[in-house]
């Protein structure tokens, strides 16, 4: 059965083939100097190779397929492109091909040691969420470690890439894309992308503008979430309720709002404490108290400090209502200490990992670092596949690492470009 393209790609680049095993069609051997530098773009799989083909060295391009006809139902025969390459690889040699020149391209056998072929298959046919979970505690734990490492660093810097987009979106307004991605993740992962509508519907120089009104700022953002319709509360209509419409209609008129639709928020298995209502309430209170937050956020470099910058208690009302008519046990309903470290790990660490980049700033990324570093662990379904499997993680540095894992490259099979599944498949 022929294996995955990819395979041999790992096979060449990591030079795993059986040793003296290549030999081109013609009987030369092939000496590898140089295996390339592997391109997962458009193009020649590998740029730059050195190989010796008999007594003869050569410099170009290496292309890869399963099989040789390939080549052609590519369309690499007839494409410029495809002039460099010097040598052609593929698991089964059946046919001779040319590249646009008419030029013929020696063409070599790259075979997959059986071991390697069997430990792929494990992991990549594996049926479990995490395909090397009965293996990892077998594994070095400095492995593991400096792995983790960079999966933080590689998702905070996707994280970043998320951010660049929303500047250029926003010309270049960090205020507002830092209070756009802190909305996202007030809906806490169930509601963030309604939660981000909601900010994208409603411009943060509104809220602004409003900032001496913890009442406006609430109306703004419960009439844009769509919660203020009479016919989704009709048991609600308090005094605040009415209140907050009547003043919603007259801002909604003033800046031409457009709201969502109140049903966009999911609301099963949500407990009360954590309804959109609540959110939004504590959110309205955070927004409204301190004002051009991102700044204040910048200032800071210890995290009690950013903690204390989240502690924000919405309005009375809240105090004794979790959704708008129903009354509940009296609370403050301030943001508890793990939805505030939450927010700190999905909004703070990678804003300022950003603007560290951004700015050229390595200090900011550093803060950033340190902050997840100083945070407790993070505890989710992912957290817990891994810590059943022997990878007990130490902070949040390294929760953000193991959903970086997860999410990047166990649930795509991507194994062959993963450190861990690079030690597994090379293995005896």
């Amino acid at each position: 059965m022929p294996c995955k393209e990819e395979l041999l790609h790992y096979i060449w680049k990591f030079r795993l083939y059986p040793p003296d095993s290549l030999e081109t069609m013609d009987g030369r051997r092939v000496e590898v100097i140089d295996p390339g530098i592997h391109n997962l773009h458009a193009g020649p799989d590998f740029f730059n190779a050195k190989v010796k083909i008999g007594d003869e060295l050569w410099a170009g391009d290496i292309e890869i397929h399963r099989s040789s006809d390939e080549w052609e139902r590519h369309g690499h025969h007839t494409d410029k492109t495809y002039n460099s390459v010097i040598l052609h690889l593929s698991e089964r040699l059946n046919r001779i091909i040319k590249n646009e020149k008419g030029q013929q391209i020696p063409q070599c056998k790259l075979s997959v040691p059986d071991e390697i072929r069997k430990n792929a298959d494990y992991l990549i046919y594996s049926h479990s969420a995490v395909p090397c979970k009965d293996h990892l505690s077998s594994l070095p734990e400095v492995l593991i470690r400096s792995f983790l490492g960079r999966l933080a660093i590689e998702r905070l810097e996707r994280k970043t890439n998320d951010i660049f987009t929303h500047l250029d979106r926003f010309h270049q307004s960090w205020d507002e894309v830092f209070y756009v991605l802190l909305t996202r993740n007030f809906g806490f992962g169930l509601n963030s992308d309604t939660f981000e509508r909601l900010a994208l519907s409603l411009p943060f120089k509104c809220i602004r503008r409003h900032g001496d009104s913890l009442f406006q700022v609430e109306a703004l953002l419960f009439g844009q979430a769509g919660l203020l319709e009479e016919s989704g509360y009709r048991e609600g209509k308090s005094g605040y309720f009415l209140q907050l419409q009547n003043e919603y209609r007259f801002l909604r008129s003033k800046y031409s709002l457009t709201p969502l639709e109140g049903y966009l928020f999911k609301r099963m298995r949500v407990r009360p404490h954590s309804f959109p209502e609540i959110r939004i309430a504590q959110l309205a209170a955070l927004l409204q108290s301190s004002g051009r937050l991102f700044s204040l956020v910048l200032e800071q470099k210890e995290t009690d400090d950013w903690m204390s910058l989240f502690r924000a208690s919405p309005s009375l009302y809240w105090h004794t209502h979790y959704s708008f008519g129903k009354q509940s046990p009296e609370s403050d309903r301030q943001l508890g200490n793990t939805s505030r470290q939450i927010l700190l790990i999905n909004t703070v660490a990678p804003i300022l990992f950003a603007y560290g980049k951004k700015m050229s700033t390595e200090s900011y990324c550093d803060r950033a670092i340190h902050l997840l570093e100083s945070l407790g662990p993070e505890r989710n379904v992912i957290i817990s596949e891994f810590s059943d499997a022997g990878v007990i993680p130490r902070n949040s540095f390294e929760t953000q690492a193991l959903i970086q894992l997860r999410r990047v490259y166990c649930d795509t099979r991507k194994c062959l470009f993963c450190r861990i599944g690079h030690q597994l498949l090379s293995r005896n």
